[in-house]
């Protein structure tokens, strides 16, 4: 019954921008949500997380460049990137921790959304 949704991916240039969203049905909303991104022969990496009490937390990579954030009444989750690189390139998925307080575990995840972004 838990769904999440992904959409906004596309196509841009080095330095462009995209704003990636993410709608979340079945469950309550306001726990730790995070945005994950993987390229083909990488790991998994965690790109941002926005806990329950809205505090944010951002991998070294996107610091300054992505902005996570979410509108509970909507229960959607979101994540506006800049300043795009070609390393940014990968399939990314929004993933959800429903245990208050924590924000490691994600048994929940969206189907992904592609993001590509060349020189």
């Amino acid at each position: 019954q838990v769904q999440l949704v992904e959409s906004g991916g596309g196509s841009v240039q080095s330095g462009g921008s995209l704003r990636l969203s993410c709608v979340a049905s079945g469950f309550t909303y306001g726990y730790c949500m995070a945005w994950f991104r993987q390229a083909p022969g990488k790991e998994r990496e965690r790109v941002a997380y926005i806990a329950g009490d809205s505090s944010t937390g951002y991998a070294e990579f996107v610091k300054g460049r992505f902005t996570i954030s979410r509108v509970n009444a909507q229960k959607s989750l979101y994540l506006q990137m800049n300043s795009l690189k070609p390393e940014d390139t990968a399939m990314y998925y929004c993933a959800a921790d429903p245990v208050y307080g924590r924000c490691r575990q994600f048994p929940y995840w969206g189907q992904g959304t592609q993001v590509t972004v060349s020189s």
